[in-house]
């Protein structure tokens, strides 16, 4: 069993390894420059020429919600994932944040804000009303998918957590709350950890080229 991730540590590979970190699985790392993402080689893996992309035996799997479903059901002794009689929150909110969330942060930060009429057409709506549905829901519930942690939270806890970080969504109680508990993960912290030392050894090495 071959389990290899392609990532850029400042991207959303971060949430990718945060959920292989959380599985336990044993694999390896391949590091790509923003130049090489468009190289033959990954294009060749990855026609979108996007990180984070995951190779596990052989099989590709690409867009970060994916790639948190695919391995939980590949590692299913992690527990990562509900029973699937249990699974209606657990997609709901996963491909929610995959969707809506998305959309609507993409949107605002490039200034485009669907009159009352295109709302209609909108996947999300608006802005203020997904931000509204994010804070009415995780203010009744510890974990999005329930009252455990599963690889939703991984995808859909990382969305609050850059929002809150970055200003896309706005500061509060309830996602602070939220995304405390799931950042107190070890594995999210060992992620990081992983991936704050690849930047900063690229930034050391930037250095030396200036020196």
């Amino acid at each position: 069993m071959t389990l290899t991730l392609y990532t850029n540590p400042m991207s959303r590979g971060r949430i990718a390894r945060w959920m292989i970190e959380e599985t336990g699985a044993e694999y390896d790392t391949v590091i790509l420059d923003w130049g090489k993402t468009k190289s033959q080689d990954f294009l060749a893996i990855n026609p979108m020429g996007k990180v984070p992309t995951i190779v596990h035996d052989g099989k590709v799997v690409t867009e970060g919600a994916a790639i948190c479903a695919y391995l939980a059901d590949a590692f299913p002794e992690a527990g990562l994932a509900p029973p699937t009689a249990d699974r209606a929150d657990y997609y709901r909110w996963l491909f929610y944040a995959a969707g809506p969330i998305e959309q609507a942060v993409t949107n605002r930060s490039l200034g485009v804000a669907p009159d009352e009429r295109q709302q209609m057409m909108a996947g999300y709506g608006n802005y203020d009303l997904v931000v509204k549905v994010l804070q009415d829901t995780i203010g009744q519930r510890d974990y999005i998918a329930g009252d455990r942690f599963t690889a939703a939270d991984v995808y859909f806890g990382s969305q609050i957590a850059w929002g809150t970080q970055f200003g896309s969504l706005p500061k509060s109680d309830v996602f602070d709350a939220y995304v405390a508990r799931i950042t107190a993960r070890p594995a999210y912290k060992r992620a990081g950890e992983i991936d704050d030392a690849l930047i900063a050894a690229a930034q050391g090495q930037g250095a030396d080229a200036d020196a």
